[in-house]
């Protein structure tokens, strides 16, 4: 029997919403003194909070990166934002991340750029943050969790892994805002391992994923082994360089460390490009050597995936729902990572609770997830948080998704309001490693790729 008008039509109503205001917050959080290919981190941190209040009252939120750039994206997309309905808008922001007609896809490689500060996937990042929005919006107005309304979760413990860097002495923050140095410094492998072991004990993390490209690669080697005495061969290591090394060094080290790399983990970005990766792979199966390359900074959009695929470059994609564009697009990269055979993985920045949550309803709603995700997030404290109630718990090294609506999670705005503060104090306006490292480290320090 025909649906009637009569029954229809209040199911309707009941559903459309319009967004009313778009409010976009630029916040500042502690940041240790971490080392990567690309530098130093910087005392701070920047974030965007992202809502959008509806004209029933309801707000969807979201986390983006932060500074002056990305806050002029939203205020040029506030017109397209305000007045429209959240089902509909994604939809109509897409031309944002796809393709051009041509077929070719947008240039968003983060080979030379510093994550957060790449002009080229400035509209993926302004993209996502409003689709994550808009979904945390509907679920909280129709009362279902985010990952449900993508068709329904696959998972509901998502595993992350622990994420150990090199670092000097610190714990972020500047004067009177400085923080505790929960870790301590860590240049050494046995610091390291004691940095592992704080990661494991505290939050029960089962990987390591472990940022390289800071110390002779030798250093690096024996920083591995010694994970792979202390934790055992059933802890899985990944290693990432951020194109730090040479194809030869690369070789080298995919050589030695076949057995640590190998038993489930996987060495990520050792060089740049996709030409440089199918080298390196190449040249270990010649040795027999079958480690995964992984990349977040070779492969970042799907026409990215073609070439990698022709040149078998790289055998675990890195997705994140900042730079992709959303979790739908992420649903969609495990869909095509799963025909080609790849593997697929979460790459994390600097981020509160707001992102942990959208990367893991994201997670939650992708069925190819090979291995646990990457996040920052025991690098940021308490103090900093933005979420009402607190840090979200990560229990087994899993992140839980509750039966709340949306992304389960709703803002403190006190201390929302303490992040803006905080931004507005300080001096900082974007991500500059490079500037960090001359400050504080070399005052002639400069990226080099490859550096070995």
């Amino acid at each position: 029997m025909p649906i009637s008008r009569f029954s229809w039509e209040p199911l309707y109503y009941k559903m459309s919403i319009r967004i009313r205001q778009l409010r976009a917050h630029s916040i500042a959080i502690a940041d240790p003194p971490l080392r990567s290919s690309y530098g130093l981190h910087a005392p701070y941190a920047l974030r965007t909070i992202v809502e959008l209040e509806s004209d029933d009252g309801i707000v969807g939120i979201s986390e983006a990166h932060g500074g002056d750039a990305i806050a002029h994206g939203f205020e040029r997309l506030r017109p397209r934002i305000e007045g429209a309905d959240p089902y509909l808008l994604t939809g109509a922001l897409l031309p944002m991340i796809e393709e051009d007609p041509t077929g070719t896809s947008f240039d968003r490689s983060q080979t030379y750029y510093v994550p957060g500060e790449n002009p080229l996937d400035e509209a993926a990042r302004l993209y996502s943050a409003i689709e994550i929005a808009c979904l945390d919006l509907i679920g909280k107005t129709v009362g279902k969790p985010t990952c449900d309304l993508l068709g329904g979760r696959v998972r509901s413990e998502v595993p992350f892994s622990a994420y150990p860097f090199y670092k000097h002495a610190g714990g972020g923050g500047e004067g009177s805002d400085a923080r505790r140095d929960e870790y301590g410094e860590a240049l050494t492998p046995e610091a390291m391992v004691r940095q592992v072991r704080q990661m494991f004990d505290r939050y029960g993390f089962k990987e390591v994923k472990f940022k390289a490209g800071v110390l002779d690669p030798d250093a690096e080697i024996e920083t591995v082994r010694q994970f792979r005495r202390a934790f055992g061969p059933e802890v899985p290591i990944r290693m990432d360089p951020n194109c730090a090394w040479s194809v030869e060094t690369s070789v080298r080290v995919g050589r030695e460390l076949r057995e640590e790399l190998g038993g489930g983990g996987y060495l990520e970005d050792p060089t740049a490009e996709i030409t440089g990766m199918a080298e390196v792979r190449r040249r270990l199966l010649d040795t027999g050597i079958a480690t995964p390359l992984a990349s977040n900074v070779a492969v970042t959009s799907f026409a990215d995936i073609r070439e990698s695929v022709r040149q078998n470059a790289v055998q675990v994609v890195l997705c994140d729902p900042h730079y992709w564009g959303g979790l739908r697009q992420v649903q969609h990269l495990g869909k095509v990572c799963r025909t080609f055979g790849l593997g697929l993985s979460m790459h994390s920045n600097s981020h509160l609770g707001v992102s942990l949550m959208a990367m893991a309803h994201a997670a939650a709603a992708t069925p190819h997830l090979s291995y646990a995700c990457d996040t920052h997030y025991p690098w940021q404290s308490e103090e900093d948080e933005v979420i009402a109630g607190g840090r979200v718990p990560i229990l087994n090294g899993c992140v839980r998704i509750s039966d709340r609506p949306g992304l389960g999670v709703e803002l403190d705005q006190d201390k929302l309001a303490k992040g803006r503060e905080r931004y507005a104090q300080c001096k900082y306006r974007k991500r500059d490693d490079e500037a960090e490292m001359r400050k504080h480290v070399d005052p002639n320090w400069r990226r080099m790729l490859p550096r070995w």
